[in-house]
């Protein structure tokens, strides 16, 4: 039996370890139990909350720090602390009053430590409440303070969202960054704050310097996170800039078990440099 105990994978959740049906299939739970039975250490990147991963890391058994909101954390299960965050600056909440003045249709959250604050709700909104299975708090966006925002979440039909991304790029802010992280959903974030970014921290945990990482995801907001690893792979599924940005492209497809398959291939041919040996 190979030893892979100085590998990590890191997988994203939504499009990559979840099929379409937001399920972790028996196939994917049985390889990420053999990868853990030879050595290997498995986390979670996702765009996710403390409170919306929960469920997850129980089922997972995670026993390694995740990285949530899309990086703008990196959170310990285990001993239920925060081991890196990085909050919005004080300009976010006057940028998201511009953004829901300006373009219309769009549904609107607030991700803090404590709980999601839906601004204004919508059926894609809905959606990413039912999406997370969680029991949000409604407010008034004018009524926010702005302090410890992790990130701001814009939901809408994938037509506005264009119009959105549009008014963003016209309004050249700088003081956050914005990525899509579904065709309905963009995200605002702290400018340095995305999975690559939390990724390279992990890497400066303590006792993580020795481990070579491995990741998985098929969206745009897994794209630095992808490159920082030492070998980046996504499934069949992904968006077109995210295969080009891997350094392999799996056959399966996240309805397939593709985190099973980039398993199989750690665990047949291991990995060196950043490449598969042959």
């Amino acid at each position: 039996m190979k030893d892979l105990s100085d590998i990590v994978l890191v997988s994203d959740m939504d499009g990559t370890l979840l099929n379409s049906k937001k399920e972790i299939t028996s196939e994917n739970l049985r390889a990420i139990e053999r990868f853990r039975s030879m050595g290997g250490k498995f986390t979670i990147a996702t765009g996710r909350t403390i409170q919306s991963f929960s469920p997850y890391a129980d089922m997972l058994e995670i026993d390694m720090p995740v990285i949530l909101y899309n990086g703008a954390m990196i959170y310990d299960y285990l001993n239920k602390k925060s081991l890196y965050t990085v909050y919005l600056p004080e300009t976010a909440r006057e940028i998201s009053l511009e953004i829901m003045k300006s373009v219309g249709n769009l549904g609107g959250e607030i991700l803090k430590e404590e709980g999601t604050y839906i601004f204004r709700n919508n059926e894609y909104e809905q959606h990413h409440t039912d999406l997370c299975r969680i029991i949000p708090k409604f407010c008034r966006l004018e009524d926010m303070t702005s302090d410890k925002w992790l990130k701001v979440l814009f939901a809408t039909s994938p037509e506005n969202l264009e119009k959105l991304v549009d008014f963003i790029s016209e309004k050249g802010y700088n003081s956050v960054s914005f990525v899509k992280s579904a065709d309905i959903f963009c995200e605002m974030l702290e400018p340095s704050s995305n999975k690559g970014s939390a990724l390279k921290k992990y890497r400066q945990l303590d006792g993580m310097e020795k481990f070579r990482f491995v990741s998985i995801g098929d969206y745009d907001n897994d794209i630095e996170m992808i490159q920082e690893a030492d070998f980046g792979a996504v499934p069949s599924n992904a968006q077109p800039e995210v295969k080009s940005s891997a350094d392999m492209v799996l056959k399966s497809s996240c309805d397939e078990n593709a985190v099973a398959e980039l398993i199989d291939l750690i665990i047949q041919k291991n990995i060196h440099g950043g490449k598969y040996d042959n």
